[in-house]
């Protein structure tokens, strides 16, 4: 919607992004985008609920081809995501951050809250000077 992040859970690299999927949701979302590492039933299921979108990426069944239908769905799910890759595409490209800075959880986390804190402020900049 606005286009800016509203929180940052960050972990050490060994842990999947699947596995933080509570931390990441607040409870209040109207509409959950993700890839296919977070596909599973008993999510989609706690999530379904009317006027509630489930934008999870469709995964192939094991063995065959992933349906026409799916495949588009896919890419429309993929444009809507695409919103969500601007505040890391800031990060990286207005600030440099491409690699973590210091050794240990605590100082990368702090350094990543900062980084989107000002990445929010840069992508509402022209709202905030208007």
């Amino acid at each position: 919607d606005s286009g800016v992040t509203h929180s940052v859970e960050t972990s050490t690299a060994k842990l999947h992004d699947s596995q933080v999927w509570d931390a990441l949701l607040h409870g209040e979302e109207t509409s959950v985008w993700a890839d296919k590492g977070y596909v599973s039933a008993e999510r989609e299921a706690a999530f379904k609920a009317p006027g509630k979108i489930w934008g999870v990426m469709r995964k192939a069944p094991k063995g065959s081809p992933m349906h026409p239908v799916d495949a588009q769905i896919n890419r429309i799910i993929a444009m809507v995501r695409a919103k969500v890759e601007h505040p890391f595409r800031v990060i990286k490209r207005q600030f440099g951050h491409v690699k973590t800075r210091y050794r240990g959880l605590a100082k990368n986390r702090a350094q990543l809250f900062t980084l989107f804190a000002l990445g929010n402020l840069f992508l509402v900049r022209r709202r905030l000077i208007s």
